[in-house]
């Protein structure tokens, strides 16, 4: 089983696509195994997006994501980052297939509701920079 961390970010949030986003990834048959609804820092935006720091896109995006609270959820399932990223649709709302969340949501390239590890190592990354191995349920037996 693979894991991998969600965000809907402070437009999905204010647009109340909470559970509409959920239910799409729950449908598939990915399991929620962690969720909350935060307000982060500048410094942790900083830190969350470290790789893009010096993009001229980058200040934009740190006050964009904190600009209101955000969702943060960690799925598992069988490919799960594979599967996030499929239902998420191209970043690009309008190269994004039809039925995914970006297509159906997201207003543009910046303002595109979601975010979803690209890759295992991202996820890593990501996850404990929202959530500590004790928040994190996972299966339990019997």
């Amino acid at each position: 089983m693979e894991q991998t961390l969600v965000l809907i970010k402070p437009d999905g949030v204010k647009k109340h696509l909470i559970g509409e986003i959920i239910k799409r990834f729950e449908s598939t048959g990915l399991d929620i195994r962690a969720i909350k609804l935060v307000r982060i820092s500048r410094s942790q935006a900083e830190g969350f997006y470290q790789v893009h720091a010096g993009m001229p896109f980058f200040e934009e995006l740190v006050q964009f994501m904190t600009s209101g609270p955000i969702i943060a959820a960690v799925l598992e399932g069988e490919r799960a980052i594979m599967r996030v990223r499929e239902i998420m649709g191209a970043t690009d709302p309008k190269k994004a297939e039809k039925g995914t969340i970006r297509n159906d949501f997201a207003d543009s390239i910046r303002y595109n509701v979601i975010h979803g590890s690209d890759s295992k190592a991202s996820a890593e990354y990501e996850i404990p920079c929202f959530f500590n191995r004790l928040e994190i349920i996972g299966i339990q037996a019997g």
